[in-house]
C-alpha cells in the first residue's frame, strides 16, 4: 500500500497552463476539467502516472452562468466550464500519454481538430525538447476551412476518407501541407506520427502556453 502511494506522488506530472494571449481563454483539460484564464493567468493540474488519451486545449468566446453551464465559440465541451469530454473543433490540442513504453511520456500538438489559438507545449524538467505551433493559421486559413474563431481541419468540413484517414491508405494532402508548412512539429493529419510525436522521460513536468 505505502509503496504505491509513494509512487503516485513521485511520478505524477504537473501541467502548468498559462494564458499569454491578449484575450481571455477558457482552458479545457481531460483529465482536469476547465478554468477561465484572463491574460497572464495560469492554472496547474496534477495528472496521475499511466494516464493516456489526455489533452489540454484552449476555448474562446465562452459564456458560462454561475452553475458553469454555457457555450464556447471554439473548443466547447458539451456546454460545461468543467470539461468531462473533449472539445469540439476547431481547437488546437496538446495531447499526451504518461509513463508508457520504456517509461516514456508521449506528447504532441495536434491540428487534426483544427486550430484556434497558438500554443507551446514544453517540458519544464526532464531535459527533452518542447513543441510549438505559433503561426497565424487563423489569419491565413483557406476560405473553405474558415470557422468562427478558428480554422477547421479538412476532415471536419469534408468528412471524406482522404482527409479523415478512416482507412490505412491516406497520406498528406494540400490542406494538411498548409498546416504542416506553418507548424512543422504539429500533427497535420491523422497518420502524421513520424514527425509529430515526441517523448520525455516519465516524471517530467510540463507547461502549456496559449499565445507563446
Amino acid at each position: 500500500m505505502f509503496s504505491s502511494v509513494l509512487f503516485s506522488f513521485t511520478h505524477a506530472a504537473t501541467f502548468e497552463i498559462v494564458n499569454q494571449c491578449s484575450y481571455t481563454v477558457w482552458a479545457g483539460a481531460v483529465p482536469g476539467g476547465g478554468q477561465q484564464l484572463n491574460q497572464g493567468q495560469s492554472w496547474t493540474i496534477n495528472v496521475n502516472p499511466g494516464t493516456t488519451q489526455a489533452r489540454i486545449w484552449p476555448r474562446t468566446n465562452c459564456n458560462f452562468d454561475g452553475n458553469g453551464q454555457g457555450k464556447c465559440e471554439t473548443g466547447d465541451c458539451g456546454g460545461l466550464l468543467q470539461c468531462q469530454g473533449y472539445g469540439s473543433p476547431p481547437n488546437t490540442l496538446a495531447e499526451y500519454a504518461l509513463n508508457q513504453f520504456n517509461n516514456m511520456d508521449f506528447l504532441d500538438i495536434s491540428l487534426v481538430d483544427g486550430f484556434n489559438v497558438p500554443m507551446d507545449f514544453s517540458p519544464t524538467t526532464g531535459g527533452c525538447r518542447g513543441i510549438r505551433c505559433s503561426a497565424d493559421i487563423n489569419g491565413q486559413c483557406p476560405t473553405e476551412l474558415k470557422a468562427p474563431g478558428g480554422c477547421n481541419n479538412p476532415c471536419t468540413v469534408f468528412k471524406t476518407d482522404e482527409y479523415c484517414c478512416n482507412s490505412w491508405t491516406c497520406g498528406p494532402t494540400t490542406y494538411s501541407k498548409f498546416f504542416k508548412d506553418r507548424c512543422p512539429d504539429a500533427y497535420s493529419y491523422p497518420k502524421d506520427d513520424p514527425t509529430s510525436t515526441f517523448t520525455c522521460p516519465s516524471g517530467t513536468n510540463y507547461k502549456v502556453v496559449f499565445c507563446p
